[in-house]
């Protein structure tokens, strides 16, 4: 079908969608350490909330918060992945993959390490887009 056919319906463009929050890596562990890790569970949702509003694409909140609540160690896999796919489809270079999940089998600091680095990345890359 062409613009010139009667029928023709332009489709809107396919792009990212709104840009997702920045969230202060030190408050977000404070956070975790006060609510004996409840908040978590909390960032899972936003965080892939937000990347699925953005890209299209992705597991989304419930899921996350569902995957977090039981099979909590696959979730530091996922997201890493999923923030390192959505630089990919921006044309960047991933800092982050699901290979960087692997910071969590170090007892304490690798889940430190772990957080920084994909908190880290998400953070510049909606800062990039203009968040603040």
């Amino acid at each position: 079908m062409t613009q010139q056919d009667p029928q023709y319906v332009p489709q809107p463009a396919m792009g990212p969608g709104p840009v997702g929050q920045v969230r202060s890596t030190g408050m977000a562990i404070l956070l975790v350490i006060v609510t004996l890790g409840i908040y978590s569970l909390v960032w899972y949702y936003k965080t892939h909330e937000e990347l699925k509003n953005h890209t299209g694409q992705g597991i989304g909140g419930v899921v996350a918060l569902l995957l977090g609540l039981f099979v909590g160690i696959a979730m530091p896999f996922l997201t890493a992945h999923e923030v390192g796919k959505m630089y990919e489809r921006a044309g960047r270079e991933a800092p982050v993959s699901a290979i960087t999940g692997l910071w969590v089998l170090i007892p304490i600091l690798g889940s430190i390490i772990w957080f920084v680095k994909t908190n880290g990345a998400i953070n510049s890359y909606w800062e990039s887009l203009g968040a603040s």
